[in-house]
């Protein structure tokens, strides 16, 4: 049986773990990828949508990242317990005219035994902002170690 490490129930460590890992993985913009870690029968609550297995996911990804440009992502370790975490998170996209936001938002996240994500419950605000009050500045891909985490850029 396949699974994806690190395995519930989660320590500080393995839940930290991830958490990183999934913001690697966002932040690859890559749908197919990102879909493979949720279990074929996943349910998630994103905004208004509420996409139920894994192929309604890949499709809402290719969706949000056909739209939201120059994506970068940051996930935060909020809290954990046996097979659960909580996340909280920002990110920061142009839309197409040129305009450029920064969301915040919070993650509820359940996994099955074998490491894959069951639930992803997600609340989330948009925030205009100007160009020059962007923060996250690492090149397109994997946010760099040396960048600052949320709390270190006071978000």
């Amino acid at each position: 049986m396949e699974t994806k490490p690190p395995l519930p129930p989660f320590t500080r460590e393995t839940a930290e773990q991830k958490v990183r890992l999934a913001e690697d993985a966002w932040n690859s913009r890559d749908p197919d990828r990102v879909a493979l870690v949720y279990t074929e029968d996943t349910q998630w609550r994103n905004r208004t949508e509420f996409p139920v297995g894994r192929e309604q996911v890949r499709q809402f990804l290719a969706r949000k990242w056909a739209r939201e440009l120059d994506y970068r992502l940051i996930k935060e370790l909020w809290a954990w317990t046996g097979n659960v975490i909580a996340v909280r998170f920002a990110y920061e996209y142009r839309d197409d005219s040129g305009l450029w936001f920064r969301a915040y938002g919070n993650e509820n996240w359940a996994f099955n035994d074998a490491g894959f994500m069951m639930r992803r419950y997600a609340s989330i605000n948009d925030l205009p902002i100007k160009e020059e009050d962007r923060k996250f500045f690492w090149p397109l891909g994997r946010r760099p170690e040396t960048h600052p985490g949320l709390s270190d850029l006071g978000l």
